[in-house]
């Protein structure tokens, strides 16, 4: 099996260059409307955010970043496939704007306007990313009630295109993509606190700093949520190509993009990393699971399927056809688009 990536440097504010409903599934992490360090991003789009903020105009400040998200959301909602799947981690923001300190809500502002374009919600997650710092809470400490409760999570938005996905025509890439028993029920809960495996060997902390990424176990685990192998997944802020590694380490196709050009040496040499470390996370997928079922079977509990492709039991009938795509080549085919061969 081949997949094509390709990653577009340019603005993802007009995707004209991607057909209409020719997308499986959207993953993204965008600038973050009133932080600080994006600030300069969303004025260079409008300057009259940068007017609003020197004005102390917060209110208006939060809204006009949002209307240039609103943007890449309208062009998401065409690009997407009915019944296609778009997820969006964004964090809360908190800021003083003359004295005054209050809470931004994004995801909240996201979710409205999706919304407002014709996307379903669906249930979201927290992620949990939890500090012991003595230091991590707001404001006057022990003192009522001026201090403020410590966000230690974000939020990943789930939105549905239209009704749920017919899989008519893949019904065998479904059912090859299917997820261990025991992984669902760790991927489907609405809090992930475990997001710190063996890809986090990938990251790079300064490139996190400068780029605001999430991590590549983060796209990888929503990628085999959300599609079957050969998809085609979109990501508008690409930033260092954490998603497009999470799809090819799943096997599926990717279109990124990213305004900022001075990323690409940066997602190059990621490039050259991900065959080795996706083998490696696939084999601790299996031996995962392996360890799961002895586990399993040594508390007595019956295990009545095998799967076909390892020979291996499973839990359910839907987990017999799994079969985990390798990375077996990846080939520059022209500036900037790349082709992966991978292996059963």
């Amino acid at each position: 099996m081949k997949t094509a990536h390709k990653i577009i440097y340019g603005d993802s504010r007009n995707m004209g260059s991607i057909k209409s409903r020719s997308v499986d599934l959207m993953i993204t992490s965008p600038p973050y409307p009133m932080i600080q360090m994006w600030d300069d991003i969303f004025s260079r789009q409008n300057p009259d955010i940068d007017k609003a903020l020197k004005e102390d105009n917060g209110k208006l400040a939060f809204e006009l970043m949002h209307k240039e998200l609103d943007k890449v959301w309208s062009e998401t909602y065409r690009v997407l496939k009915e019944g296609g799947i778009a997820c969006i981690n964004i964090g809360d923001a908190t800021r003083s704007i003359n004295e005054r300190f209050q809470i931004y809500p994004n995801h909240a502002r996201i979710i409205n306007y999706c919304l407002s374009i014709g996307f379903h919600s669906l249930p979201g997650i927290l992620w949990i990313k939890e500090t012991n710092k003595p230091d991590k809470f707001m404001g006057s400490g022990m003192l009522p009630v001026g201090a403020y409760v410590t966000l230690e999570h974000e939020h990943i938005l789930v939105l549905r295109k239209g009704e749920k996905r017919s899989f008519k025509d893949k019904n065998f890439e479904r059912q090859r993509s299917a997820f261990f028993w025991e992984e669902r029920n760790l991927w489907f809960s609405d809090k992930w606190k475990d997001i710190n495996g063996v890809f986090q060997k990938l990251n790079n902390t300064k490139l996190r700093e400068r780029s605001g990424s999430y991590p590549i176990e983060l796209t990888y685990r929503l990628i085999n949520m959300f599609s079957v192998q050969g998809d085609v997944v979109l990501d508008p802020f690409l930033g260092t190509g954490t998603t497009t590694l999470g799809a090819m380490a799943s096997g599926r196709s990717s279109i990124g993009f990213e305004i900022d050009p001075n990323f690409k040496e940066f997602i190059d040499d990621r490039l050259k990393g991900i065959k080795e470390i996706t083998n490696e996370y696939v084999k601790l997928r299996l031996e995962r699971h392996l360890e799961f079922i002895k586990k399993r079977q040594g508390d007595g509990k019956e295990i009545k399927y095998i799967n076909k492709n390892y020979n291996f039991p499973v839990v359910t009938r839907q987990e017999t056809n799994l079969y985990i795509a390798n990375i077996k080549e990846i080939i520059i085919k022209e500036e900037n688009l790349f082709e992966v061969e991978h292996q059963f």
